[in-house]
């Protein structure tokens, strides 16, 4: 985020696989948000302004929200990268176009967004007060990345830059508004066929 051009380029000179970049960046980097945040709601609880208070969880509650982000943002970043390769061959046709590199410029460039996350733990922390400024922070990002990692021809860059830009735009805002109403208790996530199953899996 802070260096640009020349952090990129060291990714591009690795050769970034994917197995690297999920264990080593993506995995860690959803892992530390998700228990820091599920620490803050244990310990503090969070501001909602339609109970004008604090409001309280149980652990199953947390641990359920936590799983559950976890995997719709995996879900997200993969969905992302399937998009952003098809983009990318729609822009240009080269076979050695593969999805690893669309997955690692997904996975690093939305890094600012998940950075901004570790305030999320203090109560007061709206969801899309980090959301925003994350988003935009990870849109700059790419600017200097998918170039370096994608490779579009010169003439066509800026036209894939602008569509995978709004592309993880759209679908982030789309899991933090999903989160957020499930923090404020209008969604029924924990009566669904999934929520059970996941309380079933993590047991008593």
């Amino acid at each position: 985020m802070f260096e640009g051009g020349p952090a990129w380029d060291r990714i591009v000179e690795r050769e970034p696989k994917w197995a690297g970049v999920f264990f080593w960046h993506l995995a860690p980097m959803l892992l530390i948000t998700a228990g820091l945040e599920g620490w803050g709601l244990r310990h503090w609880g969070k501001w909602l302004s339609a109970y004008q208070g604090y409001k309280r969880f149980p652990g199953e509650t947390i641990i359920l929200y936590e799983v559950g982000q976890v995997l719709l943002n995996l879900f997200l970043i993969l969905v992302c990268a399937r998009l952003i390769k098809m983009l990318g061959r729609t822009f240009h046709g080269r076979t050695t176009y593969t999805f690893t590199r669309a997955f690692a410029t997904v996975v690093y460039g939305l890094s600012p967004m998940f950075l901004l996350r570790l305030v999320d733990p203090f109560p007061t922390v709206n969801p899309m007060y980090t959301w925003l400024p994350g988003i935009v922070l990870s849109i700059w990002v790419l600017y200097d990345g998918l170039p370096r990692l994608l490779q579009p021809d010169p003439t066509h860059a800026l036209g894939l830059y602008m569509t995978s830009a709004i592309v993880l735009f759209l679908c982030t805002g789309l899991i933090r508004v999903i989160t957020g109403l499930y923090l404020m208790g209008n969604t029924g996530f924990a009566h669904s066929f999934i929520g059970r199953k996941i309380i079933e899996w993590l047991g008593p």
